[in-house]
Parts: structure tokens; C-alpha cells; sequence
């Protein structure tokens, strides 16, 4: 075995890597670590391998072995850790996966708590995106405890890098999928990773997810958020090596105590930049200005309505809303508070969208917004003030200190105190400090408030004292508090000690002041060449500016020129072009000349002054200063011609280029407007076109949607118009049913055979005539014979009746009356004789007697009678039947 294990050992590292051995792996990996710790620097050959075959870390990673796991994922940390940014950007690809997949997933701490690791390192040596975007899929695993595991991981890398380094938007867009998972414990580290990115993020973070939140989530993570505000403020814990590097450089360099502050100070605007900027424009009413224009007040609320549902996003995109903030501030002058509430609202939520880019609104509509500050209601003060607030969020203290200024001298004392109110608001929130000449402004107007008759104009103006001495030091409010009373000042200490404020005076040290002092006499003389170009254009101040007598002073005096050179600034440009004239002529010759530059000062000024009445001066009172006076004045005699040209020549070509350049500006300024006019234009059409074309969309959708409800409808009126074919077919045959059962019924009804023979006999004679007898005869031979045989009679008797009906032989009116209702006088006759009728018995009473046709008639019309109430009783029973049936179909 001993041999087999150094057999092991003697081959390549990246063989034993593969092996199929566990153990053989195992020590591979513990051998590779110790190496790679062992390693100088970046560039050592131990790390060639592994950069040529980025998959042998990937097999380290996900090895089925679970000891042997552990140390590859420990060997892959060293490897970071001692390979750099190389070693990262080589295996980050195909590690990264299988760290999430088997390492965060293991049943061992120690495999979880190296893979975190590892994890963090390939952040920390480059960058987090990579690093992101393959955590991202896990999100989406089938396995909860997978999902659960990355959740986890991502809170790790946010709580070490923080937002600010790591981007939270694919972060946050996915957490309501994993809100939504069944798994409890899913759901759990979603809860901590929302609330470690509230912890960076703060409200600002909300817009992106909270509105897919059931709302018993959004009620348990308002809770957490909560106790995460209390805690302190979230702070990176962990670096980038590109930020150490950063870090280092700039410890070298200086030590700044207010950097952190400074930071903190942008953190708090960067959550905004999470947001994607909304195009508005598109969703802002098109008869906006014509409702707001409306003699209605609800058709303005409205429209302002519609507006603010417009507008009201996160983060607008900036476009042209000088229209619209104009009808805003019109609207400030609305008698309907209603409406001027609205308005506030629309206009807090404009500058809050836009940010800075609304400063360009500002002076249309803080005037206006602060004149309406009489208004009595507490609701539209409240909306006043946060538009105000919204307003100056986008601008500056010193853009609104103005207006402020003016309204705290306003007659109404309404106005006077909420505007006094936002100047405390501004106060503290804001991030710069005033200048001098600002706090003047404030401490002198405030002053003037501490001696009003209303209370709350007086705690009002304390207020604004005590938050700008918060600011600026007691040391610099100090003079402005000097004449009130202990009282006022009791209570201005009282708010200066609970005001709260982000800008903070820092005076600089007085030890900087001492090297301009050094640097005074070398800057005089190195600034003169300056001074010769710029100083003759105004070449008239020199001689009504200083009298010859107080250039003798530093002349005769050597020492005290040090003290008199700032007195005699203004004469310095003079003695500069003196000296630069000197210096270019003679060459070598000015050296000595520099240790005194003010000796050779007077003589020019006095040639210069020549022209007056000099000749009386010199000789007055400088008898024995004539001599230094009057050896200078042979050198100026050369230098005026040669210093004319120069000064001529070099202010001519600088004046040219000057104006060249000038014309070049205002070219580009020109080309430029042009070209934003151009892209202005651009963009609107763009819009229009945009707009145009999700017009066509939703006509075309529309259009579609009303086409396959057509279909729909004919589809149903096809299979309504078959059902009523097949009801219709059944009624059909019902009615043929019914009309079978009333042929029936009317036979069950009619009278025997006898009767019908009797009446066939009596229609037969009826219609022989009174000479037709042999029908009669041939009637009762045959016809009784067929009576006597039954079926057969009334066979032949329908035969004989439906042939005189084709030939006209018989009315109808007749055959009805002879079908339908038989007559009863042969029955009543037969009865009568004690036996059945008989045709011969019915017969002989009509050939005997002439009245047998009176009384057949007579019968006739009661036997009609009879019939006609037969018929409709047979109708009711019909009807009846058919209403049965309905019943029952129903």
C-alpha cells in the first residue's frame, strides 16, 4: 500500500485531481492548498494548471465525495485567495454553478461555509454581476432546499458588499416568485434577504416588488422593517480588491476624517437610481388645459385627478413639462381649496419623480404655492408643505432662500408662519452649508420674528436660530445673539441642543494661513509677466492713482519695502512691466536687480508723470535724492520703444485669438442649441409616433377582439337555429300524434252501422228525386245485402260517396251533415216497433207519406246541433292533451 500511495503522489496534480480514488483526490487537494500558500506571488507555475484546465476546480466543487469535497472547495479558497484576479476570471464560469448546486447544498457546515466563502472571493477579486447571474437560476430550482440555500447566499452577499457595490435589481424583481413558493423555510430567507436590502435600501426599494405581495407579507415584513430601522445604519464590511487598492492610494495620499460623512451623504440618493424612468408624457390627459380652463370646479379636480395618476411614479423621465407646471401654478390661485390640494399633490409628486431636473421649474411655482400658504386648512397647509418640500428636495437652500426671505415679511401672519416652518424644514434637511452672507439673512430675519405678538411666530423664529447655530457653531451665531435677553436665549439653546441637522460648519485650521505669507513676496514677482499683459489696456489709473511721494518711500528705504508691497499693489503693475523690460534686455544683468525689485520702480512713473509740473517737486525736497532718481532715468529712454512693439504686437494676436475663440463658442453654443432644438423635435415625433403606433395596437386588438365575438355569436345562433329545427320536427310529429289520436277518438265516437246505412238511404232518396225510384230499388236489394256483411257495407259506402263527391253529385255541406251526425228517427221509429231499425222499417214512412221530407229536415238541423257540440268538446280535449304535454316537455 505504502508504494502504491507514493506511486499516487509521484503523478501530476491535475491526474490526481481526476483520480478515481476519493482519498487519492482528498490528498490531492490538501497537497494543491499547501502550494498554492507557499506560492510568492500571482505569477508562480502552480497555478498554471489550474488556469489552462479551469474544469479541474469545477470537479473539486461537486465531488460525490463528501470529505473529498470539502478539501477541494478549501484548495479552490487558497486559490483565489493567493491567484488574484486571474484565478478568478479563468474558473469563475464553471465553478460558481457547482458551488451553488453541491457546496451551499451539503450536509457538512464546514462545505457550506468554505462555498459561501469561495463565493465571496470571486466578488471580491473582480466584480459581483458574474457572480449574480449564475445564482440567479437556482432561484428557479425545483429543490426548496436548493432555493433556499442561494436566498441565503445572495443575504451573505449583500450584508459583506452592500448595494452599492452589488446591483439589487435582478434581486428584487425576483423576490415575489420566491415569496410565493410553498416551502415554508423558502419563504423564510426571502424575509431576511428583503430585509437585509432594506437595510440598504429603505423605502425605495418598495415600488419594484411589494405590490405582488400578499398582503399578510407585506403586514410581516413591515414588522421586520421596523426593528430594522432601530438597528444602525448598514455599512460594507467587505472590499473589493479594486476598492482596497482605491482605499490604500488615497491613505497615502491624505487622511480625511469627513469622507465617511460624505458618503453617507450620496448612499442616500443612490436607492432612487434603482428605478427605471417612466415616460409620462404619453399618460398625461390630452384636454388637460381645456378642462383646467373650465368654468366647473369638478371638471378641473378632474383633470388634475387624471394628472396626478399620470405623474404619480418613482422616477419620471425628464421631458417637457413647462407647460404643465405653468397650469399648476395657475391653479395655486384656485378659489376651490379642493382643486389647490390636487394641484400640491400633482406638483409634489412631479418634483419627487424628476429630482434635479425640476430645479428648472422651480421659480414657476414656489412664489405661488407660498403665496397660497394663507389658506386656513389644516389639509391644504399640509399639502402646501409637502410640495414646498418636494420642491426644495430638487433644489437647494440657496435657490428658495430668496422667496422665503420675501414671505417672512408678508402681511398675513398665516403666510409668515409656514413659510417659517419650511425655512426650519430646509434647515435641517439640507446637505450644504449656508454661506455668510445666507445666515445674515436668516439670523437678521429671524430676529425680527422673536419680537412679534404671536406666540408661535416667536418659537418659530427661536426655532430657525437654534437650527442654524446647529449648523454653524455657536462661535459664528454668537455676535447675531448679543443683544436679546437670557429668556430668548434660554430658548434658542433649548432648540439648539434638540435640533437635528445634516450639515455641519467645519471650520479649516488656522494653521493654513501661514504659507501665503511666505509665498507673498515670491508671487509678486512671479505674477508680474501676468500683470504686464492684462494691466496696460488700463493704462489710465496709474497717474491719479499714488502722488511721486509715496513711491520715494520704499525707494529710500530698502527694509520697509517688504511691509509697504501690499499698500503699493496698485502701483506694482507699473514696476512689473519695468522689471519684465529690464529682465529682457540685458539678460544676465537682472539677477542682482531681483533681491529689490522697488528701486527701479519710481523713475518710470515719475517719467511717466513727466509731462505735469514734476520740475517743481525734485527740486523742493529731493536735493540729495536726485542722484538715483536721475541714474535710472537714462535706462528708461531704451526700454519705452522696445516695450510699445512688444506690448502692441503680443495684445494684438492675444486679442485675435481671443475673439476667434470666442466666435468658436459661440459657434458651438449656436450648433448646439440647434442641435438639442433638433433632438427635441426628434424626440416628440418619436413619442408621437409611439403613441400612434400603441393606438393602431389597441385599435387592431379591439378590432380582433369584436371579430371573434361575432363568431362566437353566429357559432351560438347556428346551434340555436338546429335546436329549433329539431323541436320544431318534434312538435311536427306531436301534431301528427294528435291528429291519429283525434281520427281515433272520432271513431270511437261515431254511431253504429245501422245509422250510417239509414242515413246513406235517406241521403240516396233525398237526392233521387220523386220519378228516380229505381236507384231506391237497387239500393234496397244490394245495399241491405251489404249492410248484412258489415265492414264491406261501409267500404263501399265511402267509395260511392268520395265518386259523387269528385263528380258534384253531393255538396259538401250535406255529405258533413250526413257523415258527421246520422239521423235517430229510424232508431226512435225501430225502438218504437219493439226491434232494431231496419232500412225497410225507416224506408216505408217516406214512400207512404209526402212529410217524411219535413221531418228528415227537421232532424237534420238537431242532429247539426248535436255534432257542432261534439266538436267542441273534441277541441277542449285536445287542447287539454296539448297541455299536458307542454307541461311535461317543460
Amino acid at each position: 500500500m505504502a508504494e502504491k500511495e507514493e506511486d499516487f503522489k509521484s503523478l501530476p496534480l491535475s491526474d490526481r485531481f481526476t483520480h478515481k480514488v476519493w482519498k487519492v483526490r482528498k490528498e490531492a487537494y490538501e497537497d494543491a492548498a499547501k502550494e498554492f500558500e507557499k506560492t510568492p506571488d500571482e505569477s508562480d507555475p502552480a497555478f498554471r494548471p489550474f488556469l489552462s484546465d479551469p474544469s479541474l476546480f469545477k470537479g473539486a466543487a461537486a465531488d460525490s465525495n463528501v470529505a473529498a469535497q470539502q478539501e477541494g472547495i478549501s484548495a479552490l479558497c487558497s486559490f483565489l485567495q493567493y491567484g488574484g484576479r486571474d484565478a478568478c476570471i479563468r474558473t469563475r464560469g464553471s465553478t460558481v454553478s457547482a458551488l451553488v448546486e453541491k457546496g451551499l447544498t451539503s450536509t457538512r457546515a464546514a462545505t457550506k461555509s468554505k462555498s459561501l466563502e469561495a463565493i465571496l472571493l470571486y466578488i471580491e477579486l473582480d466584480k459581483a454581476d458574474p457572480v449574480i447571474e449564475d445564482l440567479m437560476p437556482a432561484l428557479s430550482h425545483k429543490q426548496p432546499k436548493l432555493i433556499a440555500a442561494t436566498l441565503n447566499a445572495l443575504t451573505a452577499v449583500y450584508h459583506n458588499y452592500g448595494c452599492k457595490t452589488v446591483d439589487p435589481k435582478p434581486t428584487l424583481k425576483a423576490l415575489p416568485k420566491v415569496f410565493g413558493h410553498a416551502d415554508k423555510n423558502v419563504r423564510a430567507e426571502a424575509q431576511n434577504l428583503a430585509v437585509e436590502l432594506y437595510r440598504w435600501l429603505r423605502e425605495a426599494m418598495k415600488p419594484i416588488f411589494w405590490g405582488d405581495l400578499k398582503p399578510v407579507q407585506q403586514t410581516d415584513l413591515e414588522a421586520l422593517f421596523e426593528k430594522a430601522k432601530a438597528e444602525t445604519p448598514a455599512k460594507q464590511e467587505r472590499l473589493l480588491r479594486s476598492q482596497q487598492a482605491a482605499k490604500e492610494k488615497a491613505a497615502a495620499i491624505t487622511e480625511g476624517p469627513g469622507e465617511e460623512d460624505g458618503e453617507s451623504d450620496v448612499a442616500e440618493d443612490e436607492p432612487m437610481d434603482l428605478m427605471e424612468p417612466v415616460d409620462v408624457m404619453g399618460k398625461v390627459p390630452s384636454g388637460l388645459h381645456e378642462q383646467l380652463a373650465s368654468t366647473k370646479w369638478k371638471d378641473r379636480k378632474e383633470a388634475l385627478d387624471a394628472l396626478y395618476a399620470a405623474v404619480n411614479v418613482p422616477r419620471i423621465k425628464d421631458g417637457d413639462f413647462a407647460d404643465i407646471v405653468r397650469a399648476l401654478a395657475k391653479c395655486m390661485k384656485d378659489a376651490n381649496v379642493a382643486v389647490v390640494t390636487i394641484a400640491a399633490n400633482c406638483i409634489e409628486v412631479l418634483a419627487i419623480g424628476l429630482r434635479h431636473g425640476f430645479a428648472k421649474f422651480r421659480s414657476a411655482v414656489l412664489g405661488s404655492i407660498m403665496e397660497r400658504l394663507k389658506e386656513k386648512k389644516q389639509a391644504v397647509t399640509d399639502a402646501l408643505g409637502r410640495a414646498l418640500d418636494a420642491v426644495f428636495g430638487s433644489t437647494g437652500l440657496t435657490d428658495c432662500l430668496e422667496e422665503i426671505l420675501e414671505c417672512l415679511k408678508h402681511k398675513n401672519p398665516q403666510v409668515k408662519l409656514e413659510s417659517l416652518r419650511f425655512l426650519i424644514r430646509c434647515l435641517r434637511t439640507t446637505k450644504t452649508v449656508p454661506a455668510k452672507p445666507e445666515v445674515k439673512s436668516i439670523a437678521d430675519a429671524a430676529l425680527k420674528l422673536l419680537t412679534e405678538s404671536s406666540e408661535a411666530l416667536r418659537s418659530g423664529a427661536a426655532e430657525t436660530l437654534g437650527t442654524t447655530m446647529k449648523i454653524m457653531g455657536e462661535r459664528t451665531m454668537g455676535p447675531y445673539l448679543d443683544g436679546l435677553d437670557d429668556i430668548r436665549k434660554a430658548k434658542i439653546k433649548e432648540f439648539f441642543d434638540t435640533a437635528e441637522v445634516k450639515a455641519k460648519d467645519k471650520p479649516k485650521p488656522p494653521a493654513a494661513a501661514a504659507p501665503p505669507k511666505a509665498l507673498t513676496s515670491k508671487r509678486v514677482v512671479g505674477k508680474k509677466p501676468v500683470s504686464t499683459v492684462k494691466k496696460p489696456v488700463a493704462a489710465a489709473p496709474p497717474p491719479a492713482e499714488a502722488p511721486t511721494p509715496l513711491q520715494t518711500k520704499p525707494t529710500a528705504r530698502s527694509i520697509p519695502s517688504k511691509i509697504g508691497g501690499p499698500r503699493s499693489g496698485l502701483a506694482a503693475p507699473g514696476s512689473g512691466l519695468r522689471l519684465q523690460k529690464k529682465l529682457t534686455g540685458p539678460g544676465g544683468a537682472p539677477a542682482p536687480q531681483l533681491a529689490s525689485p522697488r528701486r527701479p520702480q519710481p523713475p518710470p512713473q515719475e517719467d511717466e508723470e513727466a509731462p505735469a509740473p514734476p520740475p517743481a517737486k525734485p527740486g523742493l525736497g529731493r536735493g540729495l535724492a536726485g542722484r538715483p532718481l536721475g541714474k535710472p532715468s537714462a535706462a528708461p529712454a531704451s526700454p519705452p520703444p522696445d516695450s510699445a512693439p512688444v506690448h502692441s504686437g503680443l495684445s494684438v494676436v492675444e486679442r485675435a485669438e481671443l475673439d476667434e475663440l470666442r466666435t468658436d463658442r459661440d459657434r458651438l453654443r449656436r450648433v448646439s442649441e440647434d442641435l438639442r432644438s433638433e433632438r427635441s423635435k426628434m424626440q416628440s415625433q418619436i413619442h408621437e409616433l409611439q403613441n400612434q403606433n400603441a393606438q393602431l395596437i389597441e385599435d387592431h386588438t379591439r378590432d380582433v377582439l369584436s371579430i371573434k365575438a361575432k363568431e362566437t355569436q353566429l357559432v351560438r345562433a347556428r346551434s340555436d337555429a338546429e335546436t329549433a329545427e329539431q323541436i320544431v320536427q318534434k312538435q311536427t310529429r306531436e301534431i301528427e300524434r294528435l291528429k291519429r289520436e283525434l281520427s281515433r277518438a272520432v271513431r270511437a265516437t261515431s254511431p253504429a252501422p245501422a245509422d250510417v246505412s239509414e242515413q246513406i238511404y235517406r241521403d240516396a232518396a233525398m237526392h233521387s228525386g220523386a220519378g228516380g225510384e229505381g236507384p231506391r230499388s237497387g239500393y234496397v236489394g244490394g245495399g241491405y245485402g251489404a249492410y248484412g256483411r258489415g265492414g264491406n257495407k261501409r267500404m263501399s259506402f265511402a267509395s260511392q260517396m268520395s265518386e259523387e263527391k269528385e263528380n258534384g253529385g253531393i255538396d259538401a255541406a250535406a255529405y258533413r251533415s250526413t257523415k258527421m251526425s246520422p239521423p235517430m228517427s229510424g232508431l226512435s221509429s225501430g225502438a218504437a216497433s219493439g226491434g232494431r231499425g231496419s232500412p225497410i222499417s225507416s224506408r216505408e214512412p217516406r214512400e207512404g207519406t209526402s212529410t217524411g221530407g219535413g221531418t228528415a229536415n227537421g232532424e237534420g238541423i238537431e242532429s247539426w246541433r248535436r255534432a257542432a257540440e261534439v266538436t267542441s268538446q273534441l277541441k277542449a280535449r285536445i287542447e287539454q292533451m296539448k297541455a299536458k304535454q307542454g307541461l311535461s316537455r317543460s
